[in-house]
C-alpha cells in the first residue's frame, strides 16, 4: 500500500495563497492582510505564516513590508510556485502509484505460485493412489465447447476422464463440477484410462450443441 506524504502546513499556506493570487483574489502590487490577520485566518500560529511568507518571498511572490503589511510583487512568480509543487505532487503521486502496483504485482505472483503449488501437490496424491498424472488440456478459441457447462457436454459420459480442475487466466478452479463451465483460453486437468486423450481430442472434434 502508499504511503501518503503530506505537505508541511506552512507550506499548504503558501500554496493556497499563491493560488488566491493566480485566482485574482489578490492583485499584483496590492497589499494583502497583515500575518497576525492570515494567522486568525487559517487558524495556525503566527510562526506558521511567517514562515509560508517567506517561503513566498525566496520565490519573489510577495515582498512583505515592515509595519504595513504583505504587498504582491509578481503574479508570474506566482504561477511558477504552483506549478512546481504540482509538479513535484504528481511526480510522487506516480511513484506512490508505481509502488503500489509493484506491491500487486508481488501479490499476484506468489498466488500463481500458490496454484501451481497446489496443482503439484494435487498431481502427487493422485499418483500416491495409483491414477494417472493429470493431463492439461487447452480449449481452441473456436472450440464448440465454449459457454457450455460440463453436464451439458456429457464430458465423462463421451471420453471417460474426469475433469479435477480448471485454469482460467490466473485463477484455478479445482473440482468444477458438473455446473463448471467452459470458456475461451481455459485450461482444463484432466485424468483418465490409458487412451483418454486420443479420446478428448476426438470428442472436441466431433462434439455438436
Amino acid at each position: 500500500m502508499s504511503q501518503r506524504i503530506d505537505n508541511p502546513r506552512y507550506m499548504n499556506i503558501a500554496l493556497d495563497l499563491a493560488g488566491r493570487i493566480c485566482n485574482g483574489e489578490f492583485k499584483e502590487g496590492h497589499r494583502i492582510f497583515g500575518r497576525s490577520t492570515l494567522a486568525s485566518e487559517y487558524n495556525v500560529s503566527p510562526e506558521t505564516i511567517r514562515r509560508a511568507v517567506n517561503l513566498l518571498e525566496d520565490m519573489q511572490v510577495v515582498v512583505p513590508a515592515q509595519g504595513s503589511g504583505i504587498y504582491i510583487s509578481s503574479l508570474n512568480n506566482a504561477y511558477s510556485f504552483v506549478k512546481k509543487f504540482q509538479n513535484k505532487d504528481t511526480i510522487r503521486s506516480l511513484k506512490n502509484e508505481i509502488k503500489a502496483l509493484l506491491s500487486q504485482k508481488k501479490d499476484i505472483e506468489n498466488s500463481i505460485n500458490e496454484k501451481i503449488d497446489t496443482i503439484v501437490d494435487f498431481s502427487d496424491r493422485l499418483k500416491n493412489l495409483n491414477v494417472l498424472t493429470p493431463l492439461e488440456i487447452e480449449i481452441d478459441n473456436d472450440s464448440k465447447l465454449i459457454d457450455c457447462t460440463i453436464s451439458e457436454t456429457k464430458f465423462w459420459q463421451n471420453t471417460g476422464a474426469t475433469i479435477i480442475a480448471i485454469k482460467r487466466n490466473d485463477t484455478l478452479v479445482l473440482s468444477p463440477g458438473p455446473y463448471g463451465g467452459f470458456e475461451r483460453g481455459d485450461t482444463i486437468f484432466v485424468i483418465g484410462g490409458e487412451d483418454v486423450l486420443e479420446r478428448i481430442k476426438q470428442f472436441m472434434k466431433e462434439f455438436q450443441r
